[in-house]
């Protein structure tokens, strides 16, 4: 498993380049880590290298959001699962047409729908250190 500690905002693009470049056939990732850790924070970092056009924002109360690269040649598919209290919800919103897209998919609070996730889906656990420090560490 990979690992990654950081300490300052600045150095998100440590994590940006291992999605983006190490990981670079996948195309869902699942972040874990407890409320404040910066999983709303690193997606944002990524969907800037991106060249996402629009405003980052974790979709709490709207499930899913959709941001259009610059261009509108790409799309990136931000998910927040935090309020999901069914997962029949996931299913009636239609998951798998936003998984199995070939787009990117970035996923906060998936433990809530951990039994959909695809085999392919690169987890990425977020602690906070003692220390603050931010660490990162990557599956598979």
């Amino acid at each position: 498993m990979k690992e990654i500690r950081i300490k300052e905002i600045e150095q998100l693009n440590k994590i940006v380049r291992v999605v983006l470049d190490d990981y670079r056939d996948y195309r869902l990732f699942a972040f874990f880590g407890e409320l404040g850790t910066g999983k709303t924070t690193a997606i944002q970092a990524i969907c800037k290298e991106l060249n996402m056009q629009d405003v980052v924002n974790s979709p709490t109360f709207s499930i899913v959001n959709e941001y259009w690269s610059k261009d509108n040649r790409s799309v990136v598919y931000h998910f927040d699962f935090y309020r999901i209290e069914k997962l029949e919800e996931v299913y009636d919103f239609g998951y798998e047409e936003y998984f199995y897209s070939g787009n990117y998919c970035f996923l906060e609070w998936p433990e809530l729908v951990k039994e959909i996730l695809p085999q392919e889906t690169i987890p990425i656990y977020i602690e906070v250190a003692i220390n603050g420090e931010r660490v990162f560490r990557f599956g598979k």
